[in-house]
Order: C-alpha cells, then structure tokens, then sequence
C-alpha cells in the first residue's frame, strides 16, 4: 500500500522528464538524419488504432456525445500525443491526481481503521484541500440522430466493397438507474448476443453483414446501446436502418418471448451469484464495479454491486411490458441517436504513413540547429536514463519478503479417480456453493485425415444450429434457463513425460445448480446427438462471423496468432492447434465460405461423421469439480446418455501434419508489429528445471523490458518456457522488426553473464510465486487438476519446480542461457504486422502474405 500510494502521488516523472519522454512519446534523430516519433503509449496506440473495432467504439462514443470528455480517446490519438508537453503532463497530474480528487477503496481481511489511519497520517494529511471540478458532465440530449463518417484502412487485395461497418447508436438514460443499468443488459443479450436473438437474426436473414452484434456500454454516465453490422457495405445503410425500426416496432406490438427474457435474466443472475471473474482477483472485479457508479454520486459505491432486488424486480416485470416499453422509448421514439459509419479504404495506413514522414521531414526542415542538438541532447538523456540502474538505498526503502517467507509446499492437486456408468471418472472434491462444474471429454482419436480440421469448425456451430426439439435460439433459451452455461471446447494435453505423446478432447461441459445437472444433461445430450447440420444457409453465417471475428482477433492479439502459428514449425501437437484454432483452420474457413455452394455438401458430411466417430461410449470421460453426492448423483443420467451414443461403423484413420520450418509473415493494415521467435528445448535433451519460470519473470521485468519496451518502445514484451521444451520470445505492439530480432539473438549472451544480488533474485522469486499461487475459484481448482492429470503432472513434479524456484541461485540462471541457446537454434520466426514493415524486410522471411 505505501509503495502504491507513494507512485500515484509522488512520481518520479517530476524528477526527471525522461520518464515522460519514454513512456509518452519523443523525437528520434536515425542515423541518416530522419526525424520519427516514438514512445511507449504512443506505439501502444498507434496498434489500438490499428483495430477497426477499437476505432469504431471511439467514433460511437464521440458521435452520441460530442461535448464530454467521451468523445475523447483516453489513452490518446496518435495523431494528438506528440502535441501532449511535459508541462501539460505535469499540471495535469498535480490537479487531478490529487487526493482530493482521489476514491479510495480497500478489500480484504484487515483492520480497516488501521489502514486509513495510516495512509492519512503517511499521505492525505500532507495535501491541503483542493477545489477539482472533475465532475463528468452529460451530454444535452439530441433532437434528431447525426451521421458520423470515418475511414479505416486495409490490406492489398482485401474487399472493399464488403468490408464497411454500419453502426446504429441510442444514448440510454442514466449510469444511476440501478434498475435500468440492468434491464439494458438483459435487452442488450435478448435483442442482438443470444444465439437466435431476432435484430441479430433479422438482419443476417437480409444479408446485411457477416458479423452482426451490439454493443451496451454502461459504464458511462450516460450509457449507449448500438447494433453494428460488419462486413457490409454503405449501400445497405438504409435498408440496416429500417431493419432495425421495423424489428424492434414489431417486438414492441407483439411483445418479447417471454422464455427469452426470464432465460436472459437467470444467465446474468447466475453469473452475478458465481461471481467467478477467473484469473482476475475477485477485490479488484468489486472495486472496478464499485467505481462504475461511484464516480457519479459519492454516496452509491455498492449500487450495482447489490443486485439481489433488482434481478427480482425484472423478474417479476417480465409479464408487464416493462421490456416493450424501454425498447419504445429508447430505442424507437429517442432522438439521441447517431449513425456511424467506417469505409474501408486500401493503403489507406500506406498514406497515413507517408503523410507522417512527410510532415516530419518538412518540421525537420524548419529546425535550427539549436532544435536539432536539443533532440540530440534529449536522446543522450534518455538513453543514459534507460541505462541507469536504482542504487541500492533507493531499492532499499521498498519493504520486500524473504524466501523464509515463502511458502514451500505446493498447493494439493484434488484428482480422485472414479468410474460413472462403466465410464472412466475424474472427480474433484471442491466447495462450490451449490454449483456442479461437469465436463464430458470425448477422446479424439482414429479421425481420418480429411476429417480433423472440420473438427475447428464442429466446436464452433454447436449451439448455433437447430437440433431435434429446437431451434437454435430456442435451444439457448433452455440452456440458460436450466444453467449458467452449455458449450463445447476442444483441447490437447502433451504428457510431460514424453511431449510426443498427446491426448486430444471434444469436451462438452455445463456449470449448473446440483438439482439442474439432469436437465443440463439432457440439453448436452440434445447438442450432441441432433444438431442438424443440413443447413447452408446458417452453416454459411456462422462461418462468416467466425471469419470476420478471427480477421479483428490478428489484429488486436497478434502476439498470440505469432506465438501459436511459430510452435506450429517444429511441433506436432502446435501444428494440430493451429489446424482447429489457429491460421490453418482460418485459411479452411475462409475458403469454404468463399466457394460455400461447391462444399456445401462436404461440409454437413465432414460435421456428421465427425459426431459419430467422437461422439461414442468408448471415448467418454466425465470430470467433476463440485459436492460428492451431486456426483454420485449422476450415474443414472450419466448411464442414460452412454447408452445413447453412437456405436455404428466409421471410417478410421489418423492425422499428423508435417511440421517444418516456415517462418512467415502475414501483413495486416496494422501499425505495428507481433514479432515471435520460437523453438524448443526439450529436443536438445535439455530437461525442464523450475529455475525457467524464474527465468520468464526476470526476462519479463528487466532483459525483455528494458531492451523491447523500454529502448524499442514496443507497449509489451513476452516469453514463457514449457515443460514439454516449447519457449518462445514474442512483441507486443511493436514498432521494431529487426531490430526486436536482434534482441532475441543476444539474450543468451545475456543471461550467460548474468548476475544479481539476492534481493534482486528474491524479487523475481515473489514475481514467480504470484504465478504459482494465484488465487483459485472452485472451478479454477478443477481445472488445475484435471490439466495435471491429464497431462502426467504429478505432486512430485510440482513440488519439485516449487522447491527449485525457492532456491534458485544467480548461477542456476545463468546455466538456463542454453536453454535459451538451444530454443533460438530452431530459428522459428513468425510476424503478423504492417505490410509496409514486413515487405521493408521481406529478406528475413520464407513467406509473406496477406491475412485476409
């Protein structure tokens, strides 16, 4: 807490502006003489700026109000940063950053007397009052809808016609409305999320993009609801918009389906009492809650936090025509409303660029000389500020744990070996609160060649297709009613004690209630056995959406499209991965949707056989994490479903793709680069050591860091080192190639010499057992021990990695300069960036091409 409260009220950036210059942007001088920008924030959103999607979010915001700090982007327009001066910075930190201006929220098993006291005494007591009209103002409504148009650029050789977003933009009420902050939400799913949901279905039917979704952002004072239609074009502007007036008028004569809404409210109901955000810390998850009504009345921190009476309020108004009446008036008959409008436009980032260099080159021209030696002199700072190193005494005042204070036994793993119905069983005994988490894992195996990679696509139309008893947005309904979730994942388990060896699984797993779980069964069972898979038409849909989504997935995680499609080169099991869920299985997709009539055939084929090879009693596994009498409990549903599944003839096979090096680059109309280096270790006969997850932390914090973020201003920087020998070094946001590469090459030269204090290597110890020791929800718990059982992870080898990063020495580390030796021999490379970088050094590929 104090080291926190010192950073937010005493930066260092007062100190020293080169803090400000690295963080923020600076002028750099190359050697030729060409002047550029660069800077951490700045690269960072020069790539979220790369994302149509993250554009159109800020165009919608701007549009509906244009007099708030809303039509602003807070992280800053890359256009706009380099006129942001350290002074402005400076005054702005001192007026805003100031405890009077300042929530302060505490979570956790504490005296919280004590602790106030505390950061009174050491912090506020230290400020004087401070008058700071901060107050977020609202927007005056609007008398009639405004169009806002905006270009965004694509790659060579992408569809232009086809490639518009139309987004269709209501201002609704107040962030305060604690009832209709979630009634919004219920509509939000009812309207446009839900499988079958009757806007997102109007439109489709119509053809009026290939990716249809709306968008309810209730985290603003005043909150919007938009319906965006991607992968469209302008033409169908107005006939997007009668859509939606013609659907939402006919629901409000006729009136919602009622399953629809009481389905919609148990979903966000379930999620609300589950309260289960993941990795994120649940403390965190209620204080960002908290602030989203707190910054607007000071007396309402828990208004949204304390949801019991308001999901029982809607409940209960479903049969009132309390959700027609808010779709009438705020949706039909509300003027503040907004059109917005992205076209596509070819090179359009090309000419971006081009223009920057231009207007660069023509302020370097108007320089004197003066100018030009300060940018020199300013370079000379900030370089000798990123070699600097915190002396000792500075380190010294930061309190620090020792390893004494480390726990040194591993948390337990919760497997308990069971048979249900005949079928092998895997059972974690873990408090859930009356929430049964059940997984049935379908061994994939004996699947014919031409078959696997249809198996990326099974996963994905499950739940989207009709079924024997229902419609496809009638099945959701049933599921939502009965459940907190139906869905179906694929996922492959390499054994770490022979990585050659791997198990692949079509799982299908619910969350429900212990009394629920027989009905969950029967709808898993209803998925499973009778989707129907005859349908073009909706079959050409969800690939269409599912090819739109991954195109805006490489754009805004490109690191994880690199990292996946690198391992691809030289393993056998990333090249499986990548054939279901990576770049294979998009180049699959994308080509059976563009030639959909000639595979319409093949397609509901390869997806029917499928379900009969997988979908059989003798690849059946159950995982349950929950209560041992609500498992128990199972066996006659469980008997039930076994005895129903498929046992006829199939056709038999195997599929192991060829795995070489490729190193590719796929261009994007991106700004920045995701720049991987992969391979392997394990195959240079070097074993795993739990010292290489110390390794990842200090890589991340001080080599990786300092060299790819710090100096080369990438926004992040990455790299993980597997038990079955997969490493890779990855960029995030990056405004580097080469010379990204060139950090990668010298890292084990690096480490080799590497040396550090024990304070320091404590340090990454803690980092490390922040790792190890997250927190875990109850089905976070079975999951981690279903991984270690599926994988051949045993207590012994957990607590073998634990014990060897408590007492991981500087020499241990410098001996893990092999292992980084050996991975970076493989010379896997893969980039996903902008054209213009990648075809500028299109010699350090094997391949190039558009990713679209």
């Amino acid at each position: 807490m104090h080291v926190y409260l010192d950073a937010v009220f005493y930066p260092n950036i007062y100190e020293n502006e080169a803090i400000f210059r690295q963080e923020g942007w600076h002028y750099e001088l190359d050697e030729a003489g060409k002047l550029s920008y660069n800077g951490v924030v700045y690269n960072e959103m020069k790539g979220a700026f790369s994302s149509p999607d993250s554009v159109l979010y800020r165009e919608i915001s701007t549009a509906l109000y244009p007099d708030t700090t809303y039509a602003f982007e807070s992280g800053g327009d890359p256009k706009a940063i380099p006129e942001l001066t350290y002074e402005q910075f400076l005054e702005f930190h001192r007026t805003y950053y100031h405890p009077s201006n300042s929530y302060i929220y505490l979570y956790g098993n504490m005296d919280m007397a004590e602790k106030l006291q505390y950061i009174d005494e050491h912090y506020l007591s230290a400020f004087d009052a401070l008058k700071v009209d901060s107050e977020v103002t609202g927007q005056k409504p609007f008398e009639g809808q405004v169009r806002r148009v905006r270009q965004f650029p694509i790659s060579e050789g992408e569809d232009v016609d086809e490639n518009t977003y139309l987004a269709w933009c209501k201002s609704v009420g107040d962030n305060l409305d604690r009832e209709l902050y979630v009634a919004f939400q219920v509509l939000d799913f009812v309207l446009c999320t839900v499988p079958g949901a009757p806007l997102k279905k109007a439109l489709i039917d119509k053809g009026i993009g290939k990716d249809v979704f709306s968008i309810y952002d209730n985290d603003l004072k005043q909150p919007y609801f938009s319906v965006v239609a991607k992968g469209t074009s302008l033409s169908k502007e107005e006939e997007f918009q009668s859509t939606i007036r013609e659907t939402l008028s006919g629901i409000v004569e006729k009136g919602f389906d009622k399953k629809a809404l009481l389905a919609a409210i148990n979903h966000f109901e379930f999620r609300y009492r589950e309260a289960d955000f993941g990795s994120f810390p649940k403390g965190l998850m209620y204080g960002l809650q908290a602030l989203g009504s707190w910054v607007y009345d000071d007396q309402g921190p828990f208004l949204h936090i304390e949801a019991n009476e308001t999901y029982a309020k809607l409940r209960a108004r479903v049969e009132e025509g309390y959700f027609e009446e808010l779709v009438k008036k705020y949706l039909l008959e509300n003027p503040h409303g907004s059109m917005v409008v992205l076209e596509p436009k070819e090179g359009l980032a090309g000419e971006q660029e081009e223009k920057l260099a231009g207007a660069l080159a023509e302020m370097k021209a108007k320089m004197s000389q003066e100018e030009i030696t300060g940018i020199h002199g300013m370079m000379d700072a900030l370089n000798a500020f990123r070699e600097d190193v915190d002396s000792p005494e500075n380190l010294a005042k930061i309190p620090l744990l020792n390893r004494e204070d480390m726990k040194r036994e591993a948390a337990p793993l919760i497997n308990e070996e069971r048979s249900l119905a005949g079928c092998p069983g895997l059972y974690h005994e873990v408090f859930t609160n009356g929430i049964g988490y059940l997984r049935l894992m379908f061994e994939v195996k004996d699947i014919p060649a031409e078959y696997f990679p249809y198996l990326g696509i099974l996963q994905n139309v499950f739940c989207h297709v009709d079924t024997a008893h229902y419609t496809y947005g009638e099945l959701s309904n049933e599921i939502n009613l009965a459940t907190g979730e139906i869905g179906v994942t694929y996922n492959s388990y390499g054994k770490v004690e022979n990585p050659k060896q791997c198990t692949f699984t079509l799982e299908v797993y619910t969350k429900a209630l212990y009394d629920k779980l027989p009905r969950a069964l029967e709808l898993m069972e209803e998925l499973m056995l009778t989707s129907d898979f005859s349908d073009g038409k909706r079959l050409k849909e969800i690939l269409a959406e599912n090819n739109s989504r991954y195109r805006e997935y490489v754009l805004e995680a490109g690191n994880s499209v690199a990292l996946n499609r690198a391992l691809s080169y030289g393993d056998a099991r990333y090249a499986m991965n990548d054939e279901l869920t990576g770049i294979g299985q998009y180049r699959l997709t994308s080509g059976l949707e563009k030639d959909f009539e000639a595979n319409r055939e093949l397609l509901t084929k390869r997806l029917e056989g499928l379900c009969r090879m997988i979908f059989r009693p003798e690849n059946l596994r159950v995982d349950f994490t929950g209560d041992r009498k609500a498992f128990e409990g199972l066996e006659p549903a469980i008997a039930a479903l076994k005895a129903k599944l498929y046992t006829c003839e199939v056709e038999k096979g195997s599929f192991l793709p060829e795995v070489s090096r490729k190193n590719e680059g796929f261009m994007t109309a991106g700004q920045v680069q995701y720049v991987c280096r992969a391979g392997n270790f394990l195959n240079k006969g070097l074993p795993y050591k739990g010292a290489l997850r110390v390794l990842q932390v200090m890589m991340g914090y001080e080599y990786l860091w300092t060299n790819i973020r710090v100096k080369g201003g990438a926004y992040g920087c990455m790299c993980a080192f597997g038990r079955t020998g997969e490493c890779f070094f990855v960029s995030y946001r990056d405004p580097n190639l080469s010379q990204t590469i060139d950090v990668y090459e010298a890292a084990a030269d690096f480490i080799g010499a590497y040396d550090a204090n024990e304070r320091t290597l404590t340090q990454y110890i803690i980092g490390t057992f922040s790792q190890l020791d997250m927190p875990l929800t109850a089905a976070g718990k079975g999951r981690r021990s279903r991984e270690a059982y599926m994988r051949g992870i045993t207590m012994e080898m957990i607590q073998k990695e634990r014990d060897e990063v408590i007492d991981v020495t500087a020499e241990d580390i410098r001996g893990l300069a092999a292992y980084i030796r050996a991975f970076m021999e493989d010379d896997f490379l893969c980039v996903v960036g902008s054209e213009q970088k990648i075809k500028a050094e299109a010699d350090k590929f094997m391949n190039i091409e558009n990713l679209s």
